[in-house]
């Protein structure tokens, strides 16, 4: 049996870019604090993968503790 699709007629694309969505926002948000602290372009280059890494790895816990 199969499961059922969403609205948007694709197979979990809306789900893939919610959860892109949410990484991108912890990420961008480490670089934006960090531009918003006057940090070299070099800091908030780091600071925004930080944030990314650590997005992805709060996504990943998300999703394994819902699972």
């Amino acid at each position: 049996m199969s499961r059922p699709r969403g609205r948007d007629g694709g197979d979990g694309i809306a789900d893939r870019r919610l959860l892109a969505g949410f990484v991108l926002l912890v990420g961008l948000s480490g670089g934006l604090m960090a531009l918003q602290g006057g940090a070299s372009v070099l800091a908030i280059g780091v600071a925004t993968a930080g944030g990314l890494v650590a997005g992805g790895a709060l996504l990943w816990y998300l999703l394994r503790i819902a699972a």
